[in-house]
């Protein structure tokens, strides 16, 4: 065989290597792409969730320096014992 159709026969084989590499490289790069638009959104989601949960975090931490979660927390004890209490003092009183 001449040497110029060896040449055209590689540059054949050649040229089809890498019309099929480039078209697997682009489906790689698809997929990648899904998967960092589904990322991103996951992370959108957890960006506002953590935002919500310092919020409240945050009003948490008002009662707790200005004391009122510990004594609504305190109050509501309290009020379920007397409650019991005062309604077996008139158990006893109607008795």
């Amino acid at each position: 065989m001449n040497e110029v159709l060896h040449a055209n026969i590689f540059f054949f084989i050649a040229s089809i290597a890498t019309v099929v590499f480039c078209i697997l490289v682009s489906l790689i790069l698809f997929q990648v792409l899904k998967i960092t638009k589904s990322l991103r959104s996951i992370m959108e989601r957890i960006e506002a969730g953590s935002e919500m949960i310092a919020e409240d975090m945050a009003t948490v931490r008002g009662y707790v320096a200005n004391g009122g979660l510990f004594t609504k927390v305190v109050s509501f004890f309290m009020g379920m014992g007397m409650s019991n209490s005062r309604s077996r003092r008139r158990r006893k009183d109607s008795e």
